[in-house]
């Protein structure tokens, strides 16, 4: 069984989205995560598929992804789909942890976090100093059960913002 690890660039009040997508772009954490994914099963609920169908024009590659949905008769669909088994959905976010052997990240959207982070055993952020508008959110860390670790504040090359990693582990 594998561990469950909720993965998510989180700027100031907990943002994480406006209107479906990412209120900035970080290069090095883009780079980040495809570091910490490639090769591995990542879960998003719906919405989160259709952006990275809207971008990209196709799903995540050298990953699985498992789509979460409450919709019974939804299935993936994009441009140029052919046979392609790296796409699953379920419909109840229990097990996902035992869907590999090794980590199953979770990667948004908020609903999805909300749902899975009571069941989670990594955090893995990416803090974000900026101040923007979002009407997507990160749920709030239960101090009481996570332990935090934390790197220095970087400022990246491209974007010229700051930002820093923190891992929680579930302590409780």
């Amino acid at each position: 069984m594998g561990q469950l690890i909720l993965l998510a660039a989180v700027a100031h009040r907990r943002v994480i989205g406006q209107d479906n997508a990412l209120p900035w772009h970080l290069p090095e954490d883009l780079k980040r995560f495809k570091s910490l994914t490639t090769g591995h099963v990542v879960a998003m609920g719906r919405k989160t598929f259709q952006s990275i169908i809207d971008r990209l024009g196709r799903p995540l590659p050298n990953r699985h992804s498992v789509v979460l949905t409450r919709s019974a008769g939804w299935r993936p669909d994009w441009p140029d789909r052919q046979s392609d088994d790296s796409v699953s959905v379920l419909h109840d976010v229990t097990g996902l942890e035992q869907l590999s052997e090794g980590p199953v990240f979770v990667i948004g959207g908020a609903e999805i976090y909300a749902q899975t982070i009571s069941h989670a055993d990594i955090l893995e952020l990416t803090e974000i100093d900026l101040d923007v508008p979002g009407d997507a959110f990160f749920p709030e860390i239960d101090l009481g059960l996570w332990q935090g670790s934390h790197s220095e504040w970087l400022s990246s090359e491209k974007s010229g913002l700051r930002y820093r990693y923190i891992q929680y582990r579930r302590t409780a």
